[in-house]
């Protein structure tokens, strides 16, 4: 059975293709953080900012799953914004820039893993 993805709390599968446009409409709307669930109990969150986003892909429970970065960057970026109102701070080398984001989203729903040309890092 192939790995299914939908958005965290609703059962409708979507593509990678609708993935995507249903985060950049989520951002346009102002609601920066979302979640993504797998069949294969795989989550997977986009948390964007108006230039750079977090990525983060968690397995099975306990696995501390990895993120997307870019290697070298320096500086830092804040206003990632959480569901719960707390606004973080990370390090531009944990994060990507938006539009590389949403396309390492679309790769990891559609393959499940990202990209080979997209910076990863397993956390743990």
């Amino acid at each position: 059975m192939t790995e299914t993805w939908a958005f965290a709390g609703d059962d409708i599968a979507v593509t990678p293709e609708e993935a995507v446009a249903g985060l950049r409409q989520r951002i346009t709307e102002g609601s920066l953080e979302t979640w993504f669930t797998s069949s294969a109990g795989h989550r997977l969150s986009l948390l964007p900012r108006t230039e750079r986003a977090l990525v983060m892909l968690l397995g099975a429970d306990g696995d501390p799953g990895g993120h997307a970065v870019t290697a070298g960057a320096r500086g830092l970026s804040g206003g990632f914004r959480l569901a719960n109102g707390q606004c973080d701070t990370y390090p531009d080398e944990d994060t990507v820039p938006l539009d590389e984001a949403l396309g390492i989203v679309g790769q990891l729903i559609g393959t499940g893993v990202p990209s080979a040309g997209a910076g990863w890092r397993e956390d743990g």
